[in-house]
């Protein structure tokens, strides 16, 4: 029973960052996406103490898997923050650092 409520959350959050994510104007996604990575930041931390606990041996990988996951986040996170920063810069500053 516990396995359909898990479930049954994983679905409604799924829908509810769907719907969120398609209502937010393009102009808002680059402070969105510092949020997500501070979270993801919180995530990373999370998953190495799951990692590092010494419960079981399926803590553990589902742990390695989980910093692993919440690494390749915050990395791509990052780098779609600072593609879209350069963006915004003006074309006589980015000549200057060439």
């Amino acid at each position: 029973m516990e396995f359909i409520y898990l479930a049954f959350i994983l679905v409604l959050a799924a829908f509810l960052g769907f719907e969120l994510i398609n209502k937010v104007p393009a102009t808002l996604h680059t402070p969105l996406m510092s949020g997500a990575n501070a979270i993801s930041g919180v995530t990373l931390i999370g998953a190495l103490v799951s990692a590092g606990s010494d419960n079981t041996e399926l803590t553990t990988w589902l742990g390695f898997a989980a910093v692993v996951f919440a690494s390749i986040n915050v990395v791509g996170g990052y780098l779609v923050t600072d593609r879209m920063l350069s963006m915004f810069k003006s074309k006589q500053n980015s000549s200057d650092t060439k």
